[in-house]
């Protein structure tokens, strides 16, 4: 039986491939796509383990990790970011999670981030559905390749850094998966963590973001998308609302639903 392989699939911007390999502590195969001022490519072996480096112009998270799905060949592609630096056994431990759970076409697993960035944390295993699949990031996602493809599923080219609407493609990813018919799973198993910096796409609660997460909000949501929206500002106002009101921020989340309507 041939041993089941692991890839992860990078999305980078403006970096150094070697060092970048080096800094996430990368140990399985690897598709580094690296959005930068020119076109190239570069094979890079870390032990046995083998990085395809390319370096494109297009700009786009989206556009981006379309672009490694197009070259992944691996039978588990696990999606990355440059900020993330992984523990010495996440290969171990993503490969024995879908060998534990066949089941799973998908599955999102732990990646340590400051409190002031969390937007998750999984503490048992179990079940993704559409109504709680919103705030996963995509660097948590693992999935069978060959379901995914079976199923035809890609990244949302509207939404994200670099996109038109400044985040919200991983929602949409998982969302598309699980309309599709996959399997989505989460386990609480930690595989790396988050290094802090500065976000590519966040610049505060302004007007464009209430504004492009009501866009988001449609897209994800349709008919539910207004009282979903209700209950994100509401949740979060002590946080999100300290320089625009609640009320105002959710006339402009509607501006964004309207929008997306058109």
């Amino acid at each position: 039986m041939n041993e089941i392989c692991l890839q992860l699939l990078i999305s980078a911007v403006n970096q150094n491939p070697v060092r970048l390999v080096e800094k996430m502590n990368l140990h399985s195969d690897a598709i580094l796509i690296n959005q930068c001022d020119h076109f190239g490519y570069e094979e890079i072996r870390r032990g046995d383990c083998l990085i395809r480096a390319y370096s494109l112009q297009e700009k786009g998270v989206g556009l981006s990790r379309n672009n490694a799905l197009l070259r992944a060949d691996g039978d588990i592609c696990l999606f990355a970011d440059e900020d993330i630096v992984y523990t010495d056994d996440y290969p171990e431990k993503v490969l024995g999670e879908f060998a534990a759970h066949p089941e799973a076409d998908m599955l999102l697993f732990n990646v340590e981030v400051c409190q002031a960035r969390r937007t998750y944390h999984i503490d048992a295993y179990g079940r993704v559905r559409l109504y709680n699949c919103g705030r996963y990031p995509a660097y948590s996602f693992a999935l069978r390749r060959e379901a995914m493809h079976r199923k035809n599923v890609s990244f949302s080219l509207l939404f994200g850094g670099g996109a038109r609407y400044s985040n919200g493609e991983d929602s949409l990813f998982i969302r598309d998966c699980i309309q599709s018919g996959m399997k989505v799973y989460k386990t609480p198993v930690v595989i790396g963590r988050e290094e802090e910096r500065e976000s590519t796409w966040f610049s505060g609660y302004h007007e464009k973001f209430f504004f492009d997460r009501g866009v988001l909000y449609e897209y994800l949501y349709g008919r539910l998308a207004k009282p979903m929206a209700l209950q994100f500002l509401l949740r979060h106002r002590s946080v999100m609302c300290r320089d625009i009101s609640w009320r105002k921020a959710y006339a402009i989340m509607c501006e964004g639903l309207a929008e997306a309507r058109r």
